[in-house]
């Protein structure tokens, strides 16, 4: 693949990790049950999968994310991926998927017991990124669980790298930066609620990393209106947008998007 330009890396706050300004979001590649894309997709085999890591590695990408709630996505991760050290893995906590059904725990035991299950599908004794996988409840999470004590902890032990939330409203995506490394958050030239939390964390130094920036694929083209991924990339503060697929000619577009700056 040929590019302009090298796809350029960005500073996680202060955290001192550098993630590729574009990052590979895996949910596809272990879970298509109760979903918010458009349309079905099957789950991609084990070649597709090397092959889309490949495509992602040669176009300059170091940042996977990745979830519990992911389905395998962790697992199959830990099997397929090449040269740990070569990746900033991202993954999450609290949110857990079962039989086409989420639920939500985010005690100090469950915290601790899903991380260390991470390392495990993962393959790896260091995760560089832990979020709250918020159920939108932000606040309550944060002031009334012990799950941030415990992320902390996970990092003082050299367990994790950062931490933070990826969470669903203004209010708690301000609150996690008092407390944390790392915010994500909703932001599209549709849905731009969240854009206070950016500012503060650009003045906090601290990382953000966008989700939803091509609103789950149904962000429609339109001429009268900037294209997603410069309007996210654009906004001081934003280390990176993180976008699902499969697609090998998908993620080289949306390379080539993010190169043009």
């Amino acid at each position: 693949m040929s590019l302009q330009r090298p796809l350029a890396k960005r500073p996680l706050g202060d955290s001192g990790i550098l993630v590729s300004c574009l990052g590979l979001g895996t949910v596809k590649i272990g879970r298509n049950q109760s979903v918010k894309y458009p349309s079905h997709f099957m789950l991609p085999d084990d070649s597709q999968v090397r092959e889309l890591l490949a495509c992602a590695k040669g176009s300059g990408i170091n940042l996977l994310d990745t979830a519990p709630a992911y389905g395998s996505s962790e697992t199959r991760l830990g099997e397929l991926m090449e040269n740990r050290h070569d990746w900033i893995i991202c993954t999450k906590t609290g949110e857990e998927f079962d039989k086409g059904l989420s639920y939500f725990d985010f005690s100090a035991r469950h915290t601790r017991f899903s991380v260390e299950r991470s390392l495990q599908r993962l393959r790896t004794d260091y995760l560089d990124i832990v979020l709250i996988h918020s159920d939108g409840n932000d606040l309550t999470i944060i002031e009334q669980t012990d799950c941030f004590e415990t992320l902390a902890r996970l990092k003082s032990e050299g367990k994790i790298r950062a931490y933070g939330l990826s969470g669903k409203t203004l209010a708690g995506g301000l609150r996690a930066l008092e407390v944390a490394d790392v915010v994500m958050v909703t932001y599209n030239p549709q849905e731009k609620s969240e854009r206070a939390v950016i500012t503060q964390a650009h003045a906090s130094n601290k990382g953000v990393l966008i989700k939803k920036a091509l609103a789950s694929g149904h962000m429609p083209e339109s001429l009268d209106r900037p294209d997603p991924i410069h309007f996210s990339l654009s906004e001081p503060g934003v280390s990176s947008v993180v976008i699902g697929t499969i697609n090998t000619t998908h993620l080289e577009d949306n390379v080539r998007r993010a190169t043009a700056l």
